[in-house]
């Protein structure tokens, strides 16, 4: 028997409404707390007498969120609507949180407006194409020599300078568009959308509190797929490798065994305890499957 100290997704389990020790990630974020759980404690030794395949052992495991991530932002403001709650399924890139936006959308409604305004343009438009005919009348008498070079001089100069004006006018719609970009952005980032498809977990904040970039809004569990973790003694390192596949049955009514694969197989060996860890992806497109919950893993071999 093999005791060691990892890491619980204890949050999670309260949300998911399910008690007990689990397993760690291979990293340590900031909402996870300290337990004890015992490794290396197989549930049944089972025999199979299929010559194709064979199994040694059913080790305890844990079904785990394949990410968990804390919702928040670098704006500050007031939150005007919330449009996702404990419980709910969201999509990637669904709005979950607008913040109030008055002014951001004013701001933008102007720029967008400004980013139209082509009567400069078409009018610097006819003031060049007004003073090319009358280049042109002057350069036909000029010919002739009928007028003086003066003239001609300066129908020549104001053509120059209607092409200068225009071009003025067109950098001048460049820079609107940038501007009405700038103010759509600065607009859109006071609605918050969803970077995963996942389960909101727990909400921190509600409608009418105020948001600032120090605390998070909500957290968001990927639950499709799930991580099934289980910790090995180190007799089994040779034997099981990424893209091995095991038999998981979750530990929950309802569930049935289904056959997954190894993605990930611990490189370093725990010292104090004579194990490392394994992680194998449960594919849950239905969400049925919570996470949080215990397991058995059978790995098979050929």
């Amino acid at each position: 028997m093999y005791k060691i100290i990892i890491k619980v997704t204890t949050g999670l389990l309260i949300a998911m409404g399910v008690s007990g020790n689990t397993f760690a990630e291979e990293s340590t974020p900031a909402w996870v707390k300290n337990s004890v759980i015992t490794a290396n404690n197989p549930i049944k030794t089972v025999r199979n007498t299929d010559n194709k395949k064979s199994s040694v052992v059913d080790y305890q495991c844990l079904v785990e969120p394949h990410s968990l991530v804390e919702i928040s932002t670098r704006e500050e403001g007031i939150i005007d609507q919330l449009h996702a709650k404990r419980g709910d399924i969201v999509i990637k890139d669904q709005p979950l949180v607008k913040l109030e936006s008055g002014l951001e959308e004013v701001s933008f409604r102007l720029a967008k407006s400004r980013a139209r305004m082509y009567a400069d343009i078409e009018a610097k438009k006819a003031t060049l194409a007004y003073h090319k005919r009358q280049l042109k009348r002057i350069n036909n008498l000029w010919e002739k020599k009928v007028i003086s070079f003066s003239e001609k001089d300066k129908a020549d100069t104001d053509v120059l300078l209607a092409k200068t004006s225009l071009n003025d006018a067109r950098e001048n719609m460049t820079l609107r568009q940038i501007e009405k970009d700038r103010a759509e952005h600065l607009f859109k980032k006071r609605t918050i959308f969803s970077p995963i498809s996942g389960v909101v977990v727990q909400s921190f904040l509600d409608q009418g509190e105020s948001v600032d970039d120090s605390k998070p809004i909500m957290s968001i569990a990927e639950v499709d797929p799930l991580n099934i973790e289980v910790i090995l003694p180190v007799e089994q390192f040779r034997s099981v490798k990424v893209g091995s596949f095991a038999e998981v049955t979750p530990l929950i009514s309802g569930s049935t065994t289904k056959k997954v694969k190894v993605v990930i197989v611990d490189r370093v060996i725990d010292a104090a305890s004579n194990t490392f860890g394994v992680r194998l992806l449960l594919p849950n497109p239905d969400k049925n499957l919570p996470g949080g919950i215990r397991c058995k893993v059978k790995f098979l071999t050929n």
